[in-house]
């Protein structure tokens, strides 16, 4: 069996194997082919992957002959032979139509972002992987931006307040955020509608703000669910509190295939200080304020609000490397003794993973998007 590795285009720096990994598929008796410097932008040239027992093909050569195909990207992915397997993240929920049109064309989809939040697929998790490295460099990002000092300081010219941090949604991401903020010095606060994340939150040393009422998120599989508007009302209030008097504002929270919630709200950022900044990682499905831009830094009253979903690609080597690591584990889910491809569909993390297969969609909530 062949697996071909596709080069990103740019502004992705990313790569979906590292020379280590492709090491690993070697010996599991694989044949990996790589892109002309498919790795170039994470920082791993080509002699470095022929080194690990790959060889540099074309993408034309990929796409014709490769049973499965890596590309994170939707733009690089979709030109392989019929029946081949792609795998990458394909955000299907918000793709639907082009996952039916890739079954209809005989691909295998399976889009690593929808792999089941479950322990044994912890190893798998490139949401959790990813996101981890995007709270780190949205606080590094934040601290940057800012124009005045995070940590407190005592000087003879007199003594700086450590700024006060936001963090809105403490999954993997808010969490990671809280533990470089403290070790920046800030003082920080942090909301999540559940109740259950209090406890991680106060052991990296930050505040928890409770909201009551908040619908009961235990069956999400980690993420975060849709509020009833009483819990909502009651959670701007809240939030609106905090924010008037936070330096710096994170905001991570997402619902799988819904547009972000809108927690900041325009009056809410009026009300902040001039020079206070805001970094909404949720920006590529619509945002956390009102004032979001994806790919774009706002400033309002002096605000600047900083939407960037892409942070994870500005550690782009390490981000290649636990992406791979990911891809790794779960390809031994599919890759027999011989290395060859055996889809076991009573799996449920194949099952899970698997948006399109044998000509029809057969992820149901893609489906369901789809009727």
């Amino acid at each position: 069996m062949i697996i071909g590795v596709l080069k990103e285009l740019a502004p992705e720096t990313r790569v979906s194997l590292v020379p280590e990994v492709v090491s690993a598929l070697v010996k599991m008796k694989v044949t990996v082919w790589v892109e002309q410097n498919a790795g170039e932008t994470a920082f791993y040239n080509d002699k470095s992957y022929t080194d690990a027992g790959a060889l540099i093909k074309t993408a034309q050569e990929i796409n014709s002959t490769a049973d499965v195909v890596l590309s994170m990207q939707l733009a690089t992915a979709g030109n392989a032979k019929q029946g081949a397997v792609l795998i990458g993240i394909y955000q299907p929920l918000f793709n639907a139509q082009l996952m039916d049109k890739w079954a209809k064309n005989g691909y295998t989809v399976f889009s690593m972002d929808t792999i089941p939040r479950t322990t044994r697929a912890q190893s798998m998790d490139v949401l959790s992987s990813q996101a981890n490295i995007a709270g780190y460099k949205a606080v590094l990002l934040a601290a940057t931006q800012y124009c005045r000092y995070f940590p407190m300081f005592m000087t003879a010219a007199g003594s700086i307040p450590p700024a006060k941090v936001l963090i809105l949604g403490a999954g993997v991401a808010g969490l990671q955020a809280i533990a470089t903020a403290k070790r920046l010095g800030a003082v920080i606060e942090v909301f999540d509608t559940r109740p259950a994340v209090k406890e991680e939150v106060m052991s990296l040393g930050a505040k928890f703000v409770e909201v009551e009422g908040a619908a009961d998120a235990s069956k999400a599989g980690g993420y975060a669910v849709e509020q009833s508007e009483d819990f909502q009302r009651k959670q701007r209030e809240r939030i609106h509190e905090s924010a008037k008097k936070s330096d710096i504002i994170i905001t991570t929270a997402q619902i799988p295939g819904k547009k972000a919630p809108i927690l900041i709200t325009k009056a809410m950022i009026e009300d902040m200080r001039p020079g206070s900044v805001i970094i909404d990682i949720a920006s590529v499905t619509g945002g956390n304020t009102d004032l979001t831009e994806n790919d774009k830094t706002v400033m309002h009253n002096g605000v600047a609000i900083v939407g960037n979903s892409a942070l994870a690609a500005t550690t782009q080597a390490d981000a290649s490397k636990l992406y791979a690591k990911n891809v790794l584990n779960f390809a031994k889910l599919i890759i027999d003794k011989e290395g060859g491809l055996n889809m076991n569909f009573e799996d449920d993390i194949v099952k899970g993973t698997c948006i399109t297969n044998g000509g029809n969609v057969v992820n149901e909530r893609v489906s369901s998007l789809l009727k």
